[in-house]
């Protein structure tokens, strides 16, 4: 790799690090949210959650970011770039995070649920020390996947303006007409970046166990 492009790949590995940073806490607390609402909210209001799940999953993130970056400008509502970035592409992963999130919630027995309560519980406390514990390793390898996705969706905000990986790696592949070696290099960067997620993944699973048996013995 020539050295001069080490500048160009670092500043775009940055951009690219911060919206998948941030992009990750959206579809985490969203994920988590619109899960949760789907399993245990009454029906007006888990219809409308599944409405907006089925919008998000059903139309391209490519096409929901162009809507917030160039059409919301048109009726006076502009959201930077970057800002568009987190928001749409962390909704989008959250709307797909929320299935598996809700499938994980399904999955635990509600007498365990119904005991808690009887036992004097409030709702929150029965999901936060019974449900999630029991969820959470269900739902870890569903979203370690995601998680990959999202990384590799990060290449769309290039597109949108912001000079990540994939927009410097162009500007290089112009400048110099080296395709095939940028595209090597960006290509082995996004490898490395997805191995480095799938190996957080695979030690927050190992993991998650030993959290749920601290809460269970917390409640025992």
């Amino acid at each position: 790799m020539d050295p001069t492009w080490v500048a160009p790949f670092a500043s775009g590995l940055g951009i690219t690090l911060g919206v998948f940073a941030g992009a990750l806490v959206v579809a985490c607390v969203s994920g988590v949210l619109l899960g949760t609402i789907a399993t245990y909210a009454d029906t007006p209001l888990r219809l409308a959650c599944r409405a907006f799940v089925d919008v998000v999953r059903g139309t391209s993130a490519l096409v929901q970011l162009f809507w917030v970056v160039f059409a919301l400008p048109l009726i006076g509502l502009r959201i930077d770039p970057l800002s568009a970035a987190i928001l749409v592409l962390g909704l989008n992963s959250g709307a797909y995070a929320s299935e598996a999130v809700r499938g994980a919630l399904a999955a635990v027995p509600s007498g365990q649920r119904e005991a808690a309560v009887v036992l004097g519980l409030s709702p929150l406390q029965c999901w936060w020390r019974i449900t999630l514990p029991q969820a959470v390793p269900i739902i870890l390898p569903s979203a370690t996947n995601l998680a990959v996705e999202l990384l590799k969706n990060t290449s769309l905000v290039s597109l949108i303006g912001l000079a990540d990986l994939t927009f410097q790696a162009n500007a290089l592949r112009a400048a110099t007409l080296a395709d095939s070696a940028v595209l090597v290099v960006l290509l082995l960067i996004y490898l490395v970046l997805a191995l480095g997620v799938v190996r957080v993944g695979r030690w927050a699973e190992q993991h998650a166990g030993r959290w749920r048996a601290r809460l269970i013995g917390q409640r025992a």
